[in-house]
């Protein structure tokens, strides 16, 4: 419901929310104006519209939102301590855990920094019950089936204050609470004053197990959020951002926080991710290729905005963004290298170039480098575009010593048909390819072009350079010698410009 209403997705009260459950759809959440009606979570959708005479107004259930938006809420929350824990399954999955053992000195002791966190969240507009004990289970019951909003049990206090709650407060599963209930145990305490043998015959070591973890007999570990990247940062608006500036401003601020993390690991950024999270709990992740590494704010504000840019209105900032965060997902080493007073290293433009257009196009960029084939398919690959020079790079040089060759290839020749030759060896005459007839006015070779030794099957290729009647220039290769009984095959290769 609270993130409905900050999201503004909540009409007029009262107001449900409903999931598929046994028997179609049921209630999971409601207003104070549907409770106010007798309603309960559970019921039968249904069943509720039959029964009250008032308008019902009803949203579907979004559990990947309600999640993201805790997730949210924990990271917010990770201000008072580190250890913050969302409530798993077994909670509802509807609140944390913060774990203040040794920093709520910081807040000026543990009743402060209670009086503080309750008061943050409601003038947030976030309603919650707030209660502080010894072990998360004691947390947990009294903050969910306290007798108060907001409760403080002193070190120590945690079975007194826990005898008079529940049993479904101690996270059971509903049939084991049915069960209990049905032998008159409802209160912890009555469960606590019964022999524990009996219990665990009946009902298991669930019962008793979380019995022991609330009451601090046995330990509760839990499990803190994944610690944030080492290379990220992220911000949260009270009032959300929608325009562009605003979210290019924003990136900026994140990488000139990153930056001094980058430079004193000697790495720039190869990757980043920029996550723009919608205060309706929708999230919309842009993900940037650098060609070199990078860490300065002002080149990866420029290409934030190029990709915005291109996105245009695909950008759906809705009600606005409440939380911008940057994320460096790949790393590389930055080499230090003696500058020119008053000029600019070499390759930083191409390699500025590189990324505006890659931002602007929406992919990578790549080149073309030579490989060691004889193959004229095969003797080129594809690699990423990095700005540098490829004459320094890696990668074998292109060989100089061979005739020219068509600006376009075939991955694999097309046959030419019908071919008409006045000598068994020589150049065609005539043929016909892509269903229209060409005839040869010039042609210059053979070029031959012998297999790989180390590849099974393929013959030595004779190629030519021809040029047809109607001025389009073409590569043609027969495969093989002719013979007569097998008429060598012809194919066309490549289009010179």
């Amino acid at each position: 419901m609270t993130r409905l209403r900050r999201a503004g997705l909540a009409p007029e009260s009262p107001l449900a929310v409903a999931a598929d459950g046994p028997g179609g759809l049921r209630l999971v959440a409601l207003d104070a104006g549907a409770r106010a009606l007798g309603l309960r979570p559970g019921e039968p959708l249904g069943r509720v519209r039959a029964r009250i005479g008032v308008p019902l107004h009803v949203r579907p259930a979004d559990p990947e939102a309600d999640a993201a938006a805790l997730l949210r809420l924990c990271r917010w929350a990770g201000g008072y301590a580190p250890g913050v824990s969302p409530f798993g399954p077994a909670e509802g999955g509807h609140g944390l855990y913060i774990d203040v053992a040794g920093a709520s000195h910081l807040r000026g002791g543990e009743a402060a920094l209670l009086d503080d966190l309750a008061g943050r969240l409601a003038r947030g507009d976030v309603p919650a019950r707030v209660a502080l004990a010894d072990t998360p289970g004691g947390a947990f019951a009294l903050a969910a089936h306290g007798p108060a909003d907001r409760i403080l049990a002193p070190p120590g206090a945690a079975a007194m204050h826990l005898r008079d709650l529940p049993v479904a407060a101690l996270r059971l599963d509903p049939g084991t609470v049915a069960g209990l209930r049905r032998l008159g145990l409802r209160r912890i305490g009555a469960l606590d004053d019964q022999p524990r043998g009996p219990l665990a015959r009946r009902f298991g070591e669930a019962p008793l197990l979380r019995l022991d973890q609330a009451l601090g007999r046995r330990p509760e570990p839990l499990a803190p959020l994944a610690a944030p990247d080492a290379f990220a940062a992220a911000r949260g608006f009270l009032d959300p951002i929608g325009r562009q500036a605003d979210v290019v401003a924003a990136a900026r601020g994140l990488m000139a926080e990153i930056a001094p993390r980058l430079e004193r690991a000697g790495l720039g950024a190869c990757a980043l991710r920029l996550a723009l999270h919608r205060v309706d709990g929708l999230a919309r992740a842009l993900d940037i290729g650098l060609s070199r590494p990078e860490r300065c704010p002002e080149r990866v504000a420029a290409l934030v905005s190029l990709r915005l840019d291109r996105l245009g209105a695909g950008l759906d900032a809705g009600f606005g963004f409440e939380t911008v965060a940057l994320t460096v997902t790949a790393t590389g080493a930055v080499t230090v290298r003696q500058g020119v007073l008053g000029a600019e290293p070499a390759g930083e433009r191409v390699g500025a170039l590189a990324d505006a257009l890659a931002q602007r196009l929406g992919r990578r960029l790549v080149r073309l480098a030579p490989r060691e084939s004889h193959r004229p398919e095969r003797a080129e690959r594809a690699l990423p575009w990095d700005g540098a020079d490829p004459s320094t790079s890696a990668t074998a040089p292109w060989p100089d010593h061979l005739p020219p060759r068509p600006l376009v290839i075939f991955a694999q020749g097309e046959p030419a048909r019908d071919v008409l030759a006045a000598a068994p060896d020589g150049p065609p005459r005539r043929f016909r390819w892509r269903a229209r007839e060409h005839r040869v006015a010039r042609a210059e070779g053979p070029e031959r072009i012998a297999a790989e030794w180390w590849r099974a099957g393929g013959g030595p290729r004779d190629y030519y350079r021809i040029e047809c009647e109607a001025g389009r220039r073409l590569w043609l290769y027969r495969d093989g010698p002719h013979a007569p009984d097998r008429p060598a095959a012809w194919y066309v290769h490549g289009i010179f410009p």
